[in-house]
């Protein structure tokens, strides 16, 4: 499944390491929240890239003490109709600050990727053949946004006030 990144697609060189495996000597890993909560000291001890997989029922802010030691946290996409992930992804951003990579898997869509981007998710694996052409199609897809978001858009409501505001100065 490619991977994209910034609309390009990119190798990935992640490697999920089921619950109950050992860990390998070196590698980047992503391992589940569990594993981690439980491991975090072994884990982060390595000097190796590690990430962190959470299940939409999984509180991001568990992450919190640990994130500026995580280059990766994936959120899941279980359906099309489960939105949790979006939801964790703002989290991260917006209220625990988190910088490194947020990636979604699962049910990706095209027409959740520009959402997806506004939430703070900078990478997604996506079951299309082509797909660079259906993030570039997305990306122009909507022009303005009713809600503020993890990205740097302004609202419809805000460009609005910000005209009348010009509008009544002249």
């Amino acid at each position: 499944m490619p991977l994209l990144k910034d609309g390009k697609v990119v190798d990935d060189i992640w490697a999920f390491l089921e619950d109950g495996h050992e860990l390998s000597p070196g590698g980047c890993i992503v391992v589940s929240l569990g594993r981690f909560m439980s491991e975090h000291d072994q884990l982060l001890a390595r000097n190796q890239s590690i990430g962190v997989r959470l299940l939409n029922s999984d509180d991001p802010a568990l992450l919190a003490p640990h994130l500026d030691r995580l280059h990766l946290i994936e959120v899941q996409f279980p359906k099309y109709t489960d939105g949790r992930a979006l939801s964790q992804a703002q989290l991260l951003r917006r209220r625990l600050g988190y910088k490194g990579e947020i990636r979604a898997t699962g049910q990706v869509l095209r027409d959740q990727l520009r959402l997806m981007i506004r939430c703070g998710i900078d990478a997604m694996a996506i079951a299309e053949a082509d797909a660079e052409g259906v993030y570039a199609a997305s990306a122009s897809e909507f022009s303005e946004f009713y809600q503020p978001a993890a990205d740097t858009s302004e609202s419809i409501f805000v460009k609005r006030q910000k005209l009348r505001q010009s509008r009544a100065a002249e």
